[in-house]
């Protein structure tokens, strides 16, 4: 049984291989505006929206599932937009290796996968590690978001930034109730809101870099 051919995505999906050992920002995009990630895109609700509400910003999503990945690149493909990508594969290895250091204005990491399971919560995205990796890709004032609808692991995620010598505690954003169905932060946010669930929300600044 034949299997139906994949649909090329270039650029809007890319694997690590595609994207060769190091990303520079203005051919990766094809200008200097500034970078955010959307680490663990999922779905791209945020991803896609972001985007479009601000042209003048290059959004970039890491996905490990290729699924996930690609289907956010056929949203981003159908509407033709320039400025958003996503690239399937481990985001640590984008990160750590093929970032500039202090290259990237936000990070957005929203509702991570907490692995309930205790023999799993060493897969979990948040570290020790990941806030020094952070600290390295963020620029002087840029951004971490982070938002969860769990709250022991929320505040692991607040307990490690607020510990992150190079991030200062900013007050989080408020909640606002959304104006109709995609108005949501992620897909979801928007289930989880409409559980009724509580959401939690971080929001951390690059400080200065020292000598």
């Amino acid at each position: 049984m034949q299997t139906a051919p994949i649909k090329p995505l270039k650029p809007w999906f890319q694997v690590i291989d595609d994207v060769g050992a190091s990303i520079v920002w203005s051919e990766f995009f094809g200008n200097d505006n500034p970078v955010e990630l959307d680490i663990g895109c999922g779905r791209g609700l945020f991803l896609y929206t972001a985007a479009q509400n601000n042209p003048d910003i290059n959004y970039l999503g890491l996905e490990i599932d290729y699924r996930e990945g690609r289907r956010t690149a056929e949203r981003l493909k159908k509407q033709q937009m320039q400025n958003a990508r996503v690239i399937g594969g481990d985001g640590n290895i984008v990160l750590t290796k093929m970032i500039e250091k202090y290259s990237v204005s936000a990070a957005h990491v929203y509702f991570p996968d907490p692995w309930w399971k205790k023999r799993h919560h060493k897969r979990r995205i948040f570290t020790q590690q990941f806030t020094e990796i952070l600290s390295d890709v963020i620029q002087p004032e840029g951004h971490v978001h982070s938002w969860s609808d769990v709250a022991e692991y929320f505040e692991i995620i607040k307990s490690l930034m607020d510990g992150q010598p190079n991030f200062e505690t900013l007050p989080p954003p408020e909640a606002r109730d959304p104006e109709h169905d995609m108005d949501y932060q992620t897909s979801f946010h928007r289930k989880k809101s409409k559980l009724g669930l509580p959401i939690y929300r971080g929001l951390w600044q690059r400080k200065a870099i020292t000598s």
